[in-house]
């Protein structure tokens, strides 16, 4: 190819760039026709590495034994992960060769492991998700101090940061129930997981910044997941849900609370009767003429107003909240 340096490369000519030293040199300087040509080259050399030492362990792991068996058994997003993986290390290496290097693939070996892990927390990092999962002390406590709910807690901020979804659903409830049973010695089924990871999530969410930063806005970035063609041709697609409908419910009425909580300070700073400034917001937030109301919660509010006791009690939660 005229003008350029290399017209192309192969595995042999990245061994003796990294013996003499220059492969990140060249990768440096090189235009970018070249550079594609020689990330081709260090692709070749790496990809075998990295299914036979990172792809294979973590399937056989996985419990995926087809996708153990060769690159071409690899399903979709197990392909997308192993894929992610070589340009990690591919890009490690045209960084990191800056001195020479008798044996490459000695050398590449030994980076699979930094240059993946570096890699994946940084995908992490991009999209909010904790780039290295730990269970805060505050949610620990949160949770009882539960061993295995604690897990569940750091399974759930693990599996966040990951592009992937369980098939058609959010979380990968089979493999958790398989976690579950090595923690406690007991097994359980899809309702007792389903519950656990309900609670889970919402001693999380009594941090609304840090639940929407860390749980919620990774879990935004997931693929959705492929569906098969039905038989008798295309069909709409059931879209991804995020949250379970209770927990939207849920997340719904925190964020009127907090509306709540808002109006209720203003009127109380403006110098309002404490009871008849809760009164009146609870009545617009939460009751007949909002736009969130329900007959049910309609009916238990103008009971409870009525009640002179009952409203003593919420006007004290509320002031106990706003600390006033």
């Amino acid at each position: 190819m005229s003008g350029s340096t290399y017209p192309s490369f192969a595995p042999s000519d990245v061994r003796q760039l990294a013996r003499a030293g220059r492969l990140a040199g060249s990768a440096a300087h090189a235009p970018p026709g070249d550079l594609a040509r020689l990330r081709g080259a260090v692709y070749t050399v790496a990809w075998p590495l990295v299914f036979a030492r990172i792809t294979k362990p973590l399937e056989r792991r996985r419990h995926h034994p087809d996708c153990a068996r060769g690159l071409e058994s690899l399903r979709p997003d197990c392909l997308d992960r192993f894929h992610d993986d070589v340009e990690a290390v591919v890009d490690h290496a045209l960084r990191r060769a800056t001195g020479p290097i008798e044996n490459f693939d000695g050398w590449l070996a030994t980076r699979l492991s930094p240059a993946t892990v570096d890699a994946h927390r940084r995908r992490r990092g991009e999209i909010g998700a904790l780039q290295r999962p730990r269970l805060p002390g505050w949610l620990a406590e949160a949770l009882g101090g539960d061993p295995w709910l604690g897990e569940l807690a750091l399974q759930v901020l693990i599996w966040a940061g990951v592009p992937a979804t369980a098939g058609g659903e959010l979380w990968p409830l089979a493999g958790w129930a398989e976690r579950r049973a090595e923690v406690t010695g007991e097994p359980a089924g899809r309702d007792t997981l389903d519950r656990e990871v309900r609670q889970v999530l919402a001693a999380m969410r009594t941090r609304p910044k840090w639940y929407a930063e860390h749980v919620e806005r990774p879990l935004g970035h997931k693929r959705a997941p492929v569906a098969p063609m039905p038989a008798d041709g295309p069909a709409e697609l059931t879209a991804l849900q995020l949250v379970a409908p209770e927990e939207a419910d849920d997340d719904r009425l925190t964020r009127l609370a907090e509306q709540a909580l808002t109006a209720i300070e203003a009127r109380l700073d403006r110098g309002h009767d404490p009871a008849a400034a809760v009164t009146a917001v609870v009545r617009c937030v939460f009751g007949t003429g909002s736009p969130h109301h329900g007959s049910t919660l309609d009916d238990w509010l103008a009971t409870a107003l009525a009640d002179e006791s009952r409203l003593e009690e919420i006007v004290a939660t509320v002031l106990a909240v706003l600390d006033r």
